[in-house]
């Protein structure tokens, strides 16, 4: 059984290659991807400091829009255009987004005014994004290079999962 460390530090990339681990072992024997995004989302949400929204944006079938998916934190915007906003940026350019101001990145939609900063990783899947990953904090610049890269240790095992 799977157990949740409130005392895990992220302040390394081992550190983020043993959460990586754990969320492996947690999603490995369930095959449902809604369950899985929501306990990965809990866990992120608890293991990172400094951070008031973790969660997921679907991308709509057959339309190039993301929709709000599992996640923790404060209500959040349902609908992101594709090319929109850091999230629709992440998901139409095939690339993580890592943005120390939101407030100077052109085009940020403010789902929650008190976020500062935030990093977004899109998921691939049969080489089309299929979500991304968003994560938000209340500071400027919260987010490091290696956090970046850490969070990038955990798309193998999102792209791993049972995407229907």
């Amino acid at each position: 059984m799977f157990e949740q460390n409130s005392s895990i530090s992220l302040s390394t990339l081992d550190d983020y290659s043993s959460l990586a681990s754990q969320l492996k072992y947690l999603t490995q024997d369930e095959p449902n991807l809604i369950a899985n995004l929501a306990n990965i989302s809990a866990v992120l949400f608890d293991a990172l400091s400094d951070v008031n929204w973790v969660g997921f944006y679907l991308k709509e079938k057959d339309q190039n829009e993301l929709v709000l998916g599992p996640f923790q934190g404060k209500v959040a915007c349902v609908r992101i255009p594709w090319g929109k906003g850091v999230c629709g940026t992440a998901a139409a350019k095939n690339e993580t987004q890592h943005i120390d101001d939101v407030h100077a990145f052109p085009g940020h939609i403010a789902c929650d005014s008190a976020s500062e900063s935030e990093v977004v990783i899109p998921i691939m899947v049969e080489g089309q994004v299929v979500a991304v990953l968003d994560i938000d904090s209340p500071k400027l610049s919260r987010f490091s290079d290696v956090d970046v890269q850490g969070l990038e240790l955990l798309k193998p095992i999102l792209e791993n999962l049972v995407w229907r």
